[in-house]
């Protein structure tokens, strides 16, 4: 009898672990659904609540961005030329200090000069008469003009400055903005004192151009205009050595800088992207008749530093070559006091 039992028994076992099987399979399921319905709803709820965060920190953040250019010294204008269908937005010194030196600071792709230069401009500006411009299509600068070309930028920054009395001024310039002072000390010689170009490939051949391009791996119509948080990685892993940090920041942070920093205007860069891939090169010879200070990082992974020495040996013999090392590209953000000393040095001797 006790042989019947213990084989009945067996036969109902094998099923009977099956069935707990399966419902512990089951309830292990149900609470892996639980658990991840939970977090993402969590997630969207933290989403939610941190995106008008995020919003009023870019705010504030501009906000006090802006009580630094004004406790520098420094006031908004703007400027209206072509009969009004171009406006440009400079900040301009509310007092000009007698026997300092007149500098105009251009700034590069990204975004305006608020947020490229607010490291800098309390130095610069105790040392300098400083006027600190927005390029057009950056920041409040505009036109409606359809010329993208940098002699059209260099025309009317130093348009803006006449209207603001200033007819003798030194200029510098960082990347896409070292090519409009380029320009400038080109175009208007008898009105530029010394020429300071940071970090902008201005002298190339077009084979140099091409296989500079095919290094990128990307058109710079892609990353110098972002559209996306992963577009603006890419800008900031490229750009900055030190301050390479910018990178990890949330992708949520990431899209509520572009959206208010970045993407207005985004056609009419690309545009000024597309005329500066499609260029001629520079002649051989440069045509800058002043005194120029080229600075660059040694670590530029946007222009290799070689380009420096390219650009000093076209503009022979009245260049010199200041290399900050462990910085890259945007030097205004990996070393901004050592690039505001250089320049200040270069201005007064």
């Amino acid at each position: 009898m006790k042989s019947i039992t213990r084989i009945c028994f067996k036969l109902f076992r094998l099923p009977l672990s099956s069935l707990q099987f399966i419902l512990r399979c089951m309830l292990a399921l149900t609470l892996s659904v639980y658990r991840t319905t939970v977090r993402l709803l969590l997630r969207d709820w933290m989403l939610r609540l941190a995106s008008p965060l995020v919003r009023l920190l870019i705010a504030g953040f501009e906000f006090l961005l802006i009580l630094n250019f004004r406790l520098s010294n420094l006031s908004s204008r703007k400027i209206s030329l072509n009969g009004g269908g171009t406006v440009m937005h400079f900040w301009v010194p509310t007092k000009l200090k007698p026997g300092q030196p007149t500098l105009i600071l251009i700034h590069g792709f990204g975004g305006s000069s608020l947020w490229q230069f607010f490291i800098q401009v309390w130095h610069l500006s105790r040392r300098v008469n400083l006027y600190v411009l927005d390029l057009l299509f950056f920041g409040d600068s505009y036109s409606d003009e359809t010329d993208r070309c940098d002699d059209f930028q260099a025309r009317c920054v130093v348009e803006g400055m006449k209207k603001l009395g200033e007819n003798r001024f030194n200029v510098a310039g960082i990347s896409y903005g070292g090519y409009v002072t380029y320009k400038i000390g080109e175009m208007y010689p008898n009105e530029v004192e010394k020429i300071v170009i940071v970090s902008s490939g201005i002298c190339y051949t077009e084979e140099q151009k091409n296989e500079h391009l095919e290094k990128l791996g990307k058109s710079p119509k892609d990353f110098l205009v972002p559209q996306n948080p992963q577009d603006l990685r890419h800008l900031l892993d490229l750009s900055m050595y030190r301050a390479n940090w910018l990178k990890m920041l949330p992708g949520f942070f990431l899209q509520h800088a572009l959206d208010a920093v970045l993407k207005e205007n985004g056609k009419q860069k690309k545009e000024i992207l597309e005329y500066l891939i499609n260029r001629e090169p520079v002649p051989e010879h440069g045509n800058l008749s002043r005194e120029t200070l080229i600075i660059w990082g040694d670590k530029d992974s946007v222009f290799p530093v070689k380009y420096a020495y390219e650009l000093q040996r076209h503009l022979e013999p009245k260049a010199k070559v200041q290399v900050i090392n462990g910085a890259g590209h945007a030097l205004n953000f990996d070393a901004p006091i050592v690039m505001n000393n250089h320049i200040i040095s270069f201005l007064q001797n």
